[in-house]
């Protein structure tokens, strides 16, 4: 994509080549921002050359890529009330907190948890071997790390969210929809993560009330009484710590990590001396064909980037708070050892349940109540809330709750969002989506894969490929419909243009693994199994095709007189 993407770029007549690059300098740092075109800019003086010399207003320079420096008072801007609060403000130099480690130690509070210990017994479930599950995740974070690693650059750079983030590419009132979408998501995995708590409440519960009336389902509910009940308890106890911000959420990462990291090696050495060593889980062969395996391989592929993809999007929610590029690149290459290695606990430990009791216990939480013991239980409790809510905070609560702020500051506060992605959270139902494998690997994670793909694609695209990494901060806060990202109304029309061309194609796919049509044909399955890709890179092109077709439009139909 960024070569197609370059090449266009380079070789097609550019609508802003006869217009000189204005050149700022802040804090002895040059910076250069090409004029996007000549309805976004402010009219002209001609100096004595007669050469176009656009008077701009100053613009936030970007922070160092390894020196956190103080940043211009924001409100010397001058930015539009309804597009900015406290919550949407560049961080500044004393809000850039996050060390290596804290960014690293957020990574192992997210990846630690039951979902993806879920995903690893999944892919196992599936058919496939021990190793050939670990391959698959660890192959997956890896192309993910490229991603995750391109946009983090925006957060530390300019100190700005993927709601701000998204108005350059999309524009303004555009921006409105990828975080949206984005905050659908994330309250979707927010009731995941949630109704996961509400099993480690259930598992303190007596033998007699869990045997009780209350346990049986309930037809139009999906769940238990007594299970639902256990939920709301979690998610209720959950938005406690959410009300204390971002600090608090880097306190409990990083408090949090080294105490997963214990418990995590007392459950593998636990099931390693009783299960007599690992030999069970390494004698386990792939029950599939090699025609099988690689059409099992590409769908489990696509699901596990899509797995944190949701982060790959709005990442600069938290390198914002980075004390430098270089904490947050060493803060996230650990993301595929991370993943590789609790994976490689999921698959050990599951494998083990078969010889120390007899049969497959995928659910950690099913197991540990199966171990049983006062000492036991209490810190089965302990280790699966912690994890699940250093996951669900982190991962479900700050993109939505961004995305809720940006749409409207005047309303909501992060906290706000957080409350209203938290009441989201319960009706996506959780508990149905979790009821087995393939609902969980193929209609969920690879379904909203179709969204984040092409959004992640054009959000690079455009920073990368059409901006050069450089970003106007002025013009990220205003409504003057002169501003260099106000575009159309509002609107980038090639963005959003290229966000559908990147959906529309999966759609078909995801009605037949939804059960909505009884079969479709099987390109179309092709195109589903590999959602991101597909969606990240189609979008990704024509963005850029998009932009260039329609900024040579406009240079045709507005030339200044004294170029011609």
């Amino acid at each position: 994509m960024v070569s197609k993407c370059l090449s266009l770029h380079l070789h097609q007549p550019h609508p802003h080549n006869a217009i000189t690059s204005a050149t700022y300098f802040h804090s002895n740092l040059c910076y250069t921002s090409h004029v996007p075109n000549i309805l976004s800019t402010p009219k002209p003086s001609v100096n004595k050359r007669h050469h176009l010399l656009y008077q701009r207003p100053e613009l936030f320079a970007p922070m160092s890529s390894n020196v956190s420096s103080a940043t211009p008072l924001f409100d010397d801007l001058e930015p539009d009330p309804t597009l900015t609060n406290d919550d949407l403000k560049p961080t500044t130099s004393d809000q850039r907190t996050f060390t290596g480690w804290e960014m690293a130690s957020l990574w192992i509070g997210l990846v630690v948890g039951v979902p993806t210990y879920y995903l690893a017994g999944s892919l196992v479930d599936l058919g496939m071997a021990w190793w050939q599950g670990i391959a698959t995740v660890v192959t997956a974070n890896i192309i993910l790390l490229i991603p995750l690693v391109l946009t983090g650059d925006v957060g530390t750079r300019y100190g700005i969210s993927f709601p701000v983030l998204a108005r350059s590419s999309f524009g303004i009132r555009g921006a409105h929809i990828p975080t949206l979408l984005r905050a659908l998501v994330g309250c979707g995995w927010y009731g995941i993560e949630t109704w996961i708590g509400g099993e480690a409440i259930f598992l303190l519960l007596p033998e007699s009330v869990k045997n009780s009336g209350l346990s049986q389902s309930l037809t139009w509910l999906g769940t238990s009484p007594l299970e639902f009940a256990c939920f709301i308890a979690f998610w209720i106890a959950q938005l406690t710590i959410v009300w204390k911000g971002m600090e608090g959420i880097r306190v409990l990462e990083k408090y949090a990590a080294p105490i997963l990291i214990v418990l995590t090696s007392a459950l593998v050495i636990w099931a390693y001396v009783n299960a007599g060593g690992f030999g069970h889980m390494l004698s386990m062969s792939s029950s599939l064909s090699s025609s099988e395996f690689w059409s099992l391989f590409f769908p489990s592929l696509t699901a596990n980037i899509s797995f944190w993809a949701t982060l790959a999007l709005n990442i600069p929610d938290f390198t914002r708070y980075a004390k430098s590029q270089k904490d947050q690149i060493i803060g996230q290459v650990g993301l595929p050892l991370f993943m590789g290695a609790f994976t490689f606990v999921g698959l050990a430990v599951t494998s083990s349940t078969q010889v120390i009791f007899g049969r497959v216990i995928s659910s950690p939480i099913e197991l540990l109540g199966q171990i049983g013991g006062f000492t036991t239980t209490i810190l089965a409790i302990l280790g699966i809330s912690l994890a699940t809510i250093t996951t669900n905070i982190a991962a479900n609560v700050v993109a939505p709750a961004n995305a809720l702020v940006n749409l409207s500051p005047s309303i909501f506060t992060f906290r706000r969002g957080a409350l209203l992605t938290a009441l989201l959270g319960i009706v996506f139902q959780p508990w149905r989506l979790l009821k087995s494998s393939e609902s969980f690997v193929y209609t969920w994670l690879v379904g909203y894969s179709a969204l984040l793909g092409p959004i992640g694609g054009i959000i690079l695209a455009d920073y990368y490929v059409l901006k050069g990494t450089k970003l106007s901060i002025k013009d990220m806060y205003t409504m003057n419909t002169q501003g260099e990202y106000y575009y159309t109304g509002g609107y980038n029309i090639s963005a959003l243009a290229a966000l559908i061309i990147g959906i529309l194609p999966v759609i078909p796919g995801f009605l037949e693994k939804a059960g909505i049509l009884t079969a479709v044909p099987g390109h179309f399955m092709v195109i589903y199994n590999n959602a991101w890709f597909f969606g990240f890179f189609l979008a990704g092109v024509m963005h850029c095709i998009l932009s260039s077709l329609i900024g040579r439009k406009l240079k045709s139909r507005y030339v200044d007189p004294l170029l011609s």
